[in-house]
């Protein structure tokens, strides 16, 4: 049987088997998707694949399943080992139906172990705010399983990104009520980025950037077990959608973090992630507003479908529109500004930089270029490990704001807006900043507290870049030369307070 390009299979009465499931423990829940049935029991989890053939996957045997439910396994266990359990078998005997019995297998089921829904990023970003920490926390999760996935070959992935881009546009055209010309727009611009860069994107495929990811990384197959971030539900059925560019995999919750209005938490694991990428990772931020859009656009096109198969469903149509929309915003030019933060230590710059970045440039907006990270990288040692004086010679500082300078005028080539956070007390760094920074698009921004208030800043930081002590932030107030023509900012307060202060200059930056 074949209904909306589904093809149903009978190849077994699945039916029934579905049925016994739904009675199998008491309270179980059953949660019907396009592809799965999955039946939430009190310690566990039991997915079964629906007879179907689809488009893009073959579920119509009982032996096909077989083989899905154990590939899924094999994938998921790589994200999520503490999950997944086995595949296990339901069979048919004298008795009846019976999960792992001694009966003649009638079908398969992946077991997962049970965990809290309520916990989801989706659902936790749809009420309450994302603090940086976890965002932090899910850009070393991602991290170290894009590390753990072996490159591959690029070819399928990259002659994908144009079908992509042409299925997604059909599909708009095709939506009642959608404007023509955001359609035509979107899919302009799509295109204009994907020709424009080719020849990265296939550098980057020929590097070990394109690999096996988990392939539909949205924040609701992300779920927190005793408060860390889990990767669940990796693609299965097909190597090739799930074989993409790490920065793709990237862009789903990236994008999904905007989509909930999580801007800080979206500009945290965003810089996290460039932190502790290659170097390949950071000359490949022009790829972002492309790869974001696209995600935008899938989510959209799903959503889209969804609405149509549901009688009357406004609320799935309202927010595929907030998807589409947002993936016109992700990929319509804008121009990147750069902003230098200023000041002793102890003044608040880092806190400052880390908000002001979510406002800045297209989301998830600027890359924070931090001086005492760049001092670290220098010497080769983690940012927390403690630098000796000797690394804090004039020389030494001359080497370090070159690199700041240069870092930040290679993110704003690549259209990336940049906050400077360093201290730049000398006259010659703050002429550097000037000379390096987009003629119209930036501001500079010198902190000022209290001795008392800083030194007790710097008394309770903890695994910080920064290596100023007490001694360190009183010498400084000796360091400062050169006419101050920096806008000054009473920084004593609290985060909140001096973000105020700075509200009126960065509003320049955005005047519409």
């Amino acid at each position: 049987m074949t209904h909306n390009g589904t093809t149903i299979s009978h190849d077994t009465d699945q039916g029934a088997v579905l049925c016994f499931l739904a009675r199998a423990e008491p309270g179980t829940r059953r949660v019907d998707t396009h592809a799965s049935i999955v039946f939430l029991g009190k310690d566990r989890v039991l997915k079964v694949k629906r007879a179907v053939r689809l488009p893009f996957l073959d579920y119509s045997t009982r032996e096909k399943r077989k083989r899905a439910c154990e590939e899924e396994l094999r994938v998921n266990t790589r994200f999520a080992p503490d999950l997944y359990r086995r595949v296990v078998p339901i069979t048919q005997g004298e008795a009846g139906f019976a999960i792992d019995g001694k009966g003649t297998p009638v079908e398969w089921a992946v077991e997962i172990a049970r965990f809290d829904e309520t916990l989801g990023l989706d659902r936790v970003a749809a009420t309450s705010e994302i603090q940086p920490a976890l965002a932090v926390a899910l850009a070393d999760t991602i991290r170290r399983a894009h590390d753990r996935c072996p490159p591959t070959h690029s070819g399928p992935w990259l002659d994908s990104i144009a079908g992509i881009i042409d299925r997604n546009t059909t599909r708009f055209r095709a939506v009642h009520g959608l404007p023509g010309n955001a359609v035509d727009r979107l899919d302009a611009l799509s295109h204009a980025a994907l020709a424009a860069q080719a020849a990265l994107l296939a550098e980057r495929g020929a590097t070990g950037c394109v690999r096996r990811c988990h392939g539909d990384l949205h924040l609701g197959n992300i779920v927190l077990i005793d408060g860390k971030p889990v990767m669940f539900d990796a693609i299965e059925f097909d190597p090739v959608i799930a074989t993409t560019d790490i920065l793709y995999d990237l862009a789903f919750p990236l994008m999904d973090l905007i989509h909930f209005g999580q801007a800080a938490a979206a500009n945290a694991l965003f810089n996290r992630y460039l932190d502790i990428a290659d170097e390949a990772s950071r000359n490949a931020l022009l790829l972002f507003p492309l790869f974001l859009s696209m995600r935008a656009a899938i989510r959209a096109h799903v959503l889209f479908t969804k609405s149509e198969q549901t009688e009357d469903d406004r609320s799935a149509w309202n927010e595929a529109k907030n998807y589409f929309d947002l993936a016109v915003r992700l990929i319509d030019p804008e121009p990147p500004c750069m902003v230098a933060v200023g000041g002793l230590s102890g003044t608040g710059k880092s806190v400052l930089s880390r908000a002001i970045a979510p406002l800045l440039g297209r989301p998830p907006g600027a890359l924070i270029v931090r001086s005492d990270v760049i001092r670290k990288a220098l010497f080769g040692v983690p940012e927390t490990t403690h630098l000796p004086t000797s690394a804090y010679e004039p020389a030494v500082t001359k080497a370090v704001y070159e690199a700041l300078m240069e870092r930040a005028r290679h993110t704003t080539e690549q259209g990336c807006s940049v906050v400077l956070d360093a201290a730049f007390l000398r006259s010659e760094e703050r002429a550097a900043f000037t000379a390096t920074a987009p003629a119209d698009h930036h501001i500079s921004l010198f902190l000022e507290a209290d001795r008392a208030i800083r030194l007790s800043r710097i008394d309770t930081r903890k695994n910080d870049a920064s290596d100023a002590t007490a001694a360190v932030a009183i010498a400084q107030e000796a360091v400062t030369e050169g006419d101050l023509d920096w806008l000054r900012i009473e920084a004593g307060g609290t985060p909140a307070e001096t973000l105020a202060r700075c509200a009126p200059v960065l509003a320049k930056l955005f005047p519409n």
